[in-house]
């Protein structure tokens, strides 16, 4: 039996940091929704009691490293699994991107393992095994849109904002997440408005959405990687309701009511970024295999 599951990325309405934690974390209050963008699994059973990856992208890890590996692992070893599988990823979220990639795809290998493995697990608790392979599995078990605290794996859901154009643009740079947060000046920093941003979404206030955008890690990644601010102002001048770095980076997005926007936007940035996607949001919740 082999089943395949959808991987969608996310992006950050807003990204707010508290403090640094004890446990050398940060403590984090963030807004996050799911996009119409998404790698692709094929899980396969393998009789022999391995774990596989098989990925054309060569910048996706076949081994421990990779994240949909870590969470079959966790599961087989949890469980007492004796059998194995055969994780195929058809990679389209850019990688180290800011978008959840790499935990979307461990959080669907969860979800088709609970079924293909017969262990009858519900979403809160695939989502608790999630936190302890990283701070974005949690939300991406679930999907849709919520409001992420603690490290991130702390999920309380909220309605899906209305539906826009999301314009996605990546540099050809790779952005460390660890050292964004090394370089962040709590101190310093402005903090977004989360609060609005809350009751816009639950008014479905899209005008109250693009006014509340945030993220304090912007400023660190934009001195660390100029090209970063300038896609930014890129959209900007190209006419986007909203442009805000979804998480660490380095990708910028853009919210866009009307088709002509997102057409000016995309056509605009295909000019000096090679990767640039239009989606949709998407914002409803996971459901389970």
């Amino acid at each position: 039996m082999k089943l395949l599951v959808k991987a969608p990325a996310k992006i950050n309405l807003s990204l707010d940091v508290l403090r640094k934690r004890n446990d050398g974390y940060h403590e984090v209050r963030m807004i996050m929704t799911t996009i119409d963008l998404a790698d692709h699994l094929e899980l396969t059973p393998l009789e022999e009691n391995r774990i596989e990856v098989v990925s054309h992208n060569r910048y996706v890890p076949d081994d421990q490293r990779n994240l949909a590996y870590q969470a079959a692992d966790l599961l087989k070893r949890r469980f007492g699994i004796r059998q194995g599988v055969s994780i195929a990823i058809e990679k389209t979220i850019p990688v180290a991107a800011g978008l959840a990639g790499g935990s979307s795809d461990a959080a669907a290998a969860l979800r088709g393992l609970n079924k293909i493995w017969g262990l009858g697990l519900s979403m809160d608790e695939l989502a608790e095994i999630g936190a302890e392979i990283g701070s974005d599995v949690s939300f991406c078990v679930y999907g849709g849109t919520a409001i992420a605290t603690g490290r991130g794996e702390k999920i309380e859901h909220i309605p899906a904002p209305p539906p826009c154009w999301v314009v996605l643009a990546k540099p050809q740079i790779g952005v460390s997440t660890a050292e964004v947060y090394r370089n962040l000046q709590i101190d310093r920093i402005t903090h977004p408005n989360v609060d609005q941003m809350i009751h816009s979404i639950r008014h479905s206030d899209y005008e109250g959405i693009c006014h509340s955008v945030g993220n304090v890690l912007e400023d660190v990644t934009f001195r660390m990687h100029p090209e970063v601010a300038h896609i930014k102002e890129q959209m900007r001048r190209f006419g986007a309701d909203a442009v805000l770095m979804s998480g660490s980076g380095p990708t910028v997005f853009a919210l866009a009511h009307h088709d002509s926007r997102m057409h000016r936007i995309y056509n605009g940035l295909k000019g000096f970024c090679e990767q640039v996607y239009a989606v949709r949001t998407l914002g409803e919740r996971e459901r389970l295999e």
